[in-house]
């Protein structure tokens, strides 16, 4: 059986055929439950030659070809039309899917009965989304978040499509997916969400063949569509929370983008006004009340002003809004039981520095009057609920495969009095950044992660890095551990530009030397019995009981140097443990370490061997300075005359006892 028709429309993909399709064709889900659907919208290239030629590498792989339609619309209904699997998944022809994307989504949709499953998104072109906080099994278009995913990028049951006659629009349509994409979720009865995996990689192509630079241009009917869109939504739910609430993101991204930085600032007057006067005749003729009044505060004023037509103001009040920040407070950096963990504040500021406020007047709170002095025609601006969309979600971001994952927890937005009948909204908190569980409930990728927040406050939207207070380029105060079952090594540090960044198993970063105090242990061994290990304090790492991470010692320089198997082991005070049997000579020795991620030893010792007839006898922090008597005992047992009449002493006394 069939479970997955993969439908990816193409068209003068060239080389990019060869990048997207190892991520389709060696899917986790088996080659004989799965197919995927080419078809190829009237190439010019070579696209056709080589999608044949994969076609006949691959059994589970059709093409079909078609004259030039303009548009990813037509393609993609051919692509259902010849689909033969219980589900549909839309892929462009230059994206990639994860390696058990299928697998998984199939299995979430089967066991859910689902009629639409919304896989997670990652990689260049996507910003979280709340949505993929959390997979959930079934939900319906009443869900607040669900209008944040409009690509088509989805999986669709087959016989729920067929039943609702869904069909993007052909030809050149512009928010085609929108279109297709809302009909969908009007229509379904249950839609999944898969948020533990990243399902879709969204790709930037390096020769722009991707972007969507023509978006707004009028030529493409983008407020016409935008038009059909509103009323399929209109249509399809009664006036009232529901209809306002669905209706709201197509309002605040395809409306309101219109007023708003960076387009109205840096599209030349000439050529947005025009997008600024049909955004408005839009506003007013197809939106209901119940949206504009749903919006937040700076948005409800862009609101104001578009309806009004006042585009001067609007982009006054954008170049104003531009310069607001939002500044992240990260303090107590620790380690809890194997999560990072520190206390968060992040607050808005204007661009002169000061805090973006809210200022209660006469019974009302109005917006920053800083922030709105010289915008043409507006005196004041009342702010009727200042938590209306606000939110502030803290995210890692794995660098090296560019997913994003929310940690546990959330942040409390609230007032924050300033004195004088002036508040700030602010968003406190914590990170807790589990490695071991973060990345859907499995442990993160070895890399680097950075974090991040995510910011809306009085309708102004921020990404910003999380900074901590430290110098530039060293270890956060947190200092590293050894986390997870089995042990791994994470390092929370301080990036060049001051910001928050986690390294696991040591892929830029490597442990320090300083993990030994100026302490040192002793092991002796005891005749007849074996040796016990040495062991090493190591207080610069945190380490939970239990953990532990096999390791390399190298003891020694040069020709004679010897390298051991070690171990650290986890506990209230973390050891590095090494055999007492070393075949080396005897004296001190410098001890360097090497942990399975690192390729080459440290720098640095991280110890100080002592060695007596083919034992470790203490293991020094490097740090430590010996005893006279320990001094004097390590000089006589280094002393090779000395070493040979204890073992003849040794024998004489034994033959006599």
């Amino acid at each position: 059986m069939i479970k997955v028709s993969v439908v990816v429309a193409v068209y003068n993909t060239g080389r990019y055929v060869e990048e997207c399709a190892p991520s389709l064709l060696r899917q986790s889900l088996g080659a004989d439950e799965y197919e995927v659907i080419y078809v190829d919208d009237g190439s010019t290239d070579d696209t056709l030659e080589r999608l044949e030629k994969l076609a006949a590498e691959h059994a589970h792989v059709r093409v079909f070809t078609q004259p030039n339609s303009g548009w990813p619309g037509k393609p993609r209904n051919t692509g259902m039309s010849h689909a033969r699997g219980e589900y549909i998944q839309f892929v462009d022809h230059d994206d990639l899917l994860g390696h058990e994307s299928l697998e998984r989504l199939y299995e979430h949709a089967s066991r859910n009965r689902s009629d639409v499953v919304i896989g997670k998104m990652s990689s260049t072109m996507v910003r979280p989304r709340r949505i993929f906080r959390h997979t959930i099994d079934a939900t319906t278009v009443e869900h607040d978040e669900l209008m944040q995913t409009m690509s088509p990028h989805k999986m669709f049951r087959r016989a729920f499509v067929e039943e609702h006659g869904l069909r993007f629009p052909e030809g050149p349509w512009i928010l085609e997916d929108l279109l297709f994409v809302s009909a969908a979720y009007l229509a379904a009865e249950r839609i999944s969400i898969l948020g533990d995996y990243p399902c879709y990689y969204w790709m930037k192509r390096d020769d722009g063949g991707n972007n969507t630079r023509h978006r707004f241009d009028l030529r493409h009917g983008f407020f016409d569509n935008v038009r059909t869109i509103v009323r399929q939504i209109k249509d399809g739910t009664e006036p009232g929370d529901l209809q306002d609430r669905l209706l709201y993101r197509l309002y605040h991204v395809e409306i309101l983008s219109r007023t708003r930085e960076p387009e109205i600032l840096g599209v030349p007057e000439e050529e947005q006004r025009p997008r600024f006067d049909e955004a408005r005749r839009v506003a007013i003729e197809e939106f209901p009340p119940g949206v504009r009044d749903r919006l937040p505060a700076v948005s409800g004023l862009r609101a104001a002003l578009l309806e009004r037509g006042d585009f001067a103001a609007a982009r006054e009040l954008a170049a104003r809004v531009k310069e607001i920040t939002v500044r992240p407070e990260v303090g107590g950096l620790r380690w809890d039981g194997g999560v990072l963990t520190a206390d968060v504040r992040l607050a808005a500021y204007r661009g002169d520095g000061e805090p973006l406020v809210l200022v209660e007047r006469e019974g009302k709170q109005l917006l920053d009057p800083a922030l709105l002095d010289g915008v043409p025609g507006v005196a004041e601006w009342e702010v009727r609920d200042p938590f209306a969309y606000a939110y502030a979600d803290l995210v890692v971001k794995d660098r090296d495969r560019e997913d994003w994952w929310y940690p546990e927890g959330d942040l409390d937005v609230r007032l924050e009095p300033l004195g004088g009948g002036r508040s700030q909204l602010v968003a406190t908190g914590r990170l807790r950044l589990d490695p071991a569980t973060l990345a859907g409930g499995r442990p993160l990728e070895r890399g680097v992660h950075d974090v991040w927040a995510y910011v809306q406050m009085l309708g102004v939207d921020r990404h910003v890095r999380m900074t901590v207070d430290g110098e530039a380029g060293t270890t956060a105060v947190a200092g590293p551990a050894l986390v997870g079952t089995p042990g791994r090594i994470a390092i929370p540090y301080v990036t060049g530009s001051g910001q928050l960044a986690l390294d696991l198993e040591e892929r830029q970063r490597r442990l320090p030397d300083d993990l030994g105090a100026a302490v040192n242990t002793h092991r002796s061994a005891r005749r007849g019995r074996p040796a016990e290990p040495a062991e090493l304090p190591l207080t610069g790492l945190v380490a939970a009981d239990g953990a532990r991470l096999p390791v390399k010692v190298r003891i020694g320089e040069g020709k004679q140097a010897v390298t051991v198997a070690a171990e650290i082991v986890g506990g209230e005070i973390p050891v590095l443990r090494v055999p007492s049997r070393v075949k080396a000579p005897a004296g001190r020795h410098p001890v360097t370490l090497r942990t399975p991620a690192g390729e080459r030893p440290k720098a640095g010792p991280v110890a100080v061997a002592v060695i007596h007839d083919g034992h470790l006898t203490r293991l020094e922090g490097p740090a430590h300075e010996p005893s006279p008597t320990e001094r004097l005992t390590d000089a006589v047992t280094a002393n090779g005359q000395i070493r040979r009449v204890r073992r003849v002493l040794g024998r004489a006394t034994r033959r006599s006892g």
